[in-house]
């Protein structure tokens, strides 16, 4: 991922695309600072996992940003906030839809033997481990505890 990234910053620099080099700058910054963290904790470099993570966390603080500039009446700067978030997203895996997300939730619960709330733990770290970067973990949690609770 990493080397794809760095092709087509170049690729995107050559090709005088201000828009899309800065986006991919911005990627590959919050690479390195990750990679910095992961070097603090004794590792070498962030795995892909983590760089997905990373690019989920960047594609929801765009999607944020957005909407407040549209609330404050600046939709030129959400506009630029949706252009990032494009560029973001074709470094992601395909996001699964609502029903995909509840099936996966189905299967790894039965894997796991998920049984209560006191389970939430083991669903979520296998749910993290399989789909990184291809759902959004924050309404999957909640759908797992919906799920674990009835």
């Amino acid at each position: 991922m990493r080397d794809r990234i760095n092709a087509d910053l170049k690729t995107a620099t050559l090709a005088r695309d201000k828009q899309r080099t800065g986006a991919l700058r911005l990627i590959s910054a919050a690479i390195k600072d990750r990679d910095i963290v992961a070097r603090g904790a004794g590792t070498n470099a962030a795995s892909d996992t983590e760089l997905l993570d990373l690019l989920a966390k960047m594609v929801k603080q765009r999607a944020e940003s957005a909407k407040i500039y549209i609330d404050a009446g600046r939709p030129e700067l959400a506009e630029q906030e949706q252009a990032e978030i494009a560029i973001i997203e074709e470094y992601l895996p395909r996001q699964l839809s609502e029903d995909d997300v509840k099936a996966a939730i189905a299967t790894v619960m039965a894997e796991v033997g998920a049984s209560g709330i006191k389970d939430m733990g083991k669903v979520m770290t296998e749910m993290k481990a399989r789909y990184a970067g291809q759902m959004d973990f924050g309404k999957a949690s909640a759908a797992i505890k919906a799920a674990l609770t009835s």
